[in-house]
Formats: structure tokens, C-alpha cells, sequence
């Protein structure tokens, strides 16, 4: 009766390694094509800004500074408490707005 032979450590690690390379340049083939998807979009979003006049995207219906992150106080997170627990779940979800972050450290 005839066996086949173990695959060598070697070739499972080559073959591993290919596969991988393989899914990175995927990956980068649907990040060209989803960038060309994501401007067409923008411009469409754009327009429909520009239209009805909105100022700011809602996130959430909770509270105030997870409604509009941009427009939020810069205490209203802690305005029971500097180390009081959040109320709202989304809250958890939504990082301070970058401009403030920045703005605070300087």
C-alpha cells in the first residue's frame, strides 16, 4: 500500500506564506475599486448637503455630545462627574472629535 508523504514544514510554510500574499494584493485591488465607489458617493452626498442645507451628521439620539460630536461641549461627557460612569451606550461607540483632542493638548 503507498502512502503519500507528509507535506515538509518548508512547502506548508511557502504555501501559507503565498495565500497570504495573495489576500494583501486583494486587498489592495478592492481599496482602488472602493475609493473610485467612495467619491461617487461623496459627490452624491455632497449635492444632497448642498440641497437641503443639513449642518452636521446625528449619529446617535441619545445624548448631545453623541449626536453631534463636532458641535458637543467639552465636559458634557462628565457633567455628573469627571469620573462618573457613562449613561448612554453609544457613548462607548464614539471617540472625541480629533480638533478637540488636538486642541486640548496643546
Amino acid at each position: 500500500m503507498h502512502y503519500a508523504e507528509p507535506m515538509r514544514k518548508s512547502n506548508t510554510y511557502f504555501l501559507v506564506l503565498a495565500v497570504l500574499i495573495g489576500l494583501i494584493c486583494l486587498m489592495g485591488v478592492h481599496a482602488v475599486s472602493r475609493q473610485a465607489m467612495a467619491a461617487r458617493e461623496m459627490a452624491s452626498t455632497r449635492n444632497l448637503v448642498k440641497e437641503y442645507g443639513l449642518t452636521d451628521l446625528c449619529l446617535f439620539t441619545e445624548a448631545r455630545y453623541t449626536r453631534h460630536p463636532s458641535l458637543a461641549d467639552h465636559h458634557a461627557p462628565f457633567q455628573d462627574g469627571p469620573i462618573s460612569f457613562e449613561h448612554f451606550p453609544s457613548g462607548a461607540l464614539t471617540a472625541p472629535v480629533a480638533a478637540t483632542v488636538m486642541a486640548s493638548h496643546d
